[in-house]
């Protein structure tokens, strides 16, 4: 049993990161078959998961109170299963929404407990290291599904659809697997107050990387298409190259943070601006690949250090309501992705996805400067734990 509880914590997050990105090989597959459908429409089928997890992720903070992590775990993984695997079924664009909405009700009641299942049973750098393993496994799970729902696009845009079986192997895990636990209930001594500004903070920083992160999932196929690159099938494994770096870099995380101290997530900026400048002017699919990668080295890097910081902000009761509003934010940033990088484009009257790419490195390397300029600036301070309401 106890030997099973990592791999079971881990095999959670898998769940989370396949909501959108485990079918984007599939994008332009779907764009063909609705070809009277708004293009940004199309990419919603991968986003518009984000949009419902927001509010089940709060919900399942408040569930915590009422019934127990595992049931609660079961439950989203059932709704997953069947709202996942069901889309290949529909016939409109607007059933497609519907069911992938659907999907983001199940993902939102998991979300949550894939971090603070850590919290509950590691703590330390044991914990840091979890937190790491947690990103990189769910992105070796997104390596291989994205790889699988790319060559199930070979045979149409329905059949990728059913890489979401793999939530029955993980609802199995969980139930032999996680220890059963009661409702969470306040421990004595623990106070009421609000959400800490820098919980925020953080949330906001997170919600922004997501954005530009996600443009590798939504515009990928699109960007291979305009530059004669390849069709879905490269597609697949080139978004599936992103998750290597975020794999890579999340194993070595502990050291990582070990070597550039306070300066490891501006320096996780840095590499995702640079890498987005490389896809904005490279035309060789090799190289195109080691920059898909290097975005991924970037987010490997930040979002497990995001959920660590915030965590470490509060009593560990508080800990799925702090996780929602980080988790609630980076999803709000998977949403918003196409929408914003869209708008961009059409205000500047550039639509090619290579010039979005551009806006992005440039807007990373600001950032970069901004977030280095204020650490050298800023003395080090310590974490301070409160209560929050």
């Amino acid at each position: 049993m106890k030997r099973m509880l990592k791999p079971t914590i881990i095999s959670i997050a898998m769940a989370t990161v396949m909501a959108g990105a485990a079918i984007s090989p599939a994008l332009g597959l779907i764009a063909e078959n609705f070809s009277d459908s708004n293009p940004t429409l199309i990419k919603l089928v991968l986003t518009a998961p984000s949009l419902i997890i927001i509010p089940f992720s709060f919900i399942s903070s408040y569930l915590t109170k009422k019934i127990s992590k595992r049931s609660i775990v079961l439950i989203g993984v059932t709704i997953y299963v069947i709202t996942g695997v069901g889309a290949q079924f529909t016939n409109t664009i607007e059933m497609l929404l519907a069911f992938r909405f659907a999907l983001g009700a199940g993902v939102g009641l998991v979300m949550p407990l894939s971090f603070t299942l850590i919290s509950d049973y590691f703590s330390g750098k044991e914990q840091t290291q979890m937190m790491g393993y947690n990103t990189a496994f769910s992105n070796f799970g997104g390596i291989v599904t994205m790889l699988l729902a790319g060559y199930l696009a070979t045979f149409n845009w329905r059949v990728p659809f059913n890489v979401y079986w793999i939530g029955v192997i993980i609802f199995i895990l969980v139930f032999f697997f996680l220890p059963k636990d009661k409702p969470q209930e306040a421990p004595e001594g623990v106070g009421k107050s609000k959400i800490p500004m820098s919980i925020f903070g953080l949330a906001l920083g997170a919600c922004g990387v997501m954005l530009v992160y996600y443009a590798i999932a939504t515009n990928m196929a699109i960007y291979l298409e305009e530059s004669n690159l390849g069709g879905s099938e490269i597609a697949g494994i080139v978004i599936a190259f992103s998750t290597v770096g975020g794999m890579i870099t999340s194993i070595i995380l502990v050291r990582l943070e070990m070597l550039l101290k306070q300066y490891i997530i501006p320096v996780a900026i840095l590499v995702m601006g640079l890498a987005f400048g490389i896809l904005t002017f490279t035309h060789s699919i090799p190289i195109v690949l080691l920059g898909v990668s290097l975005v991924g080295f970037g987010q490997g890097i930040v979002f497990p250090l995001v959920n660590v910081k915030a965590l470490s902000q509060v009593d560990p009761y508080h800990s799925d309501k702090v996780i929602a509003v980080v988790s609630s934010s980076i999803y709000i940033g998977q949403f918003l992705s196409p929408i914003v990088l869209d708008g961009i484009g059409r205000i500047a009257g550039n639509p090619e996805i290579r010039f979005q790419y551009g806006v992005i490195a440039v807007g990373m390397v600001i950032a970069f400067a901004i977030m280095f300029a204020i650490k050298l600036m800023k003395p080090k301070e310590k974490m301070k734990r409160v209560h929050v309401d």
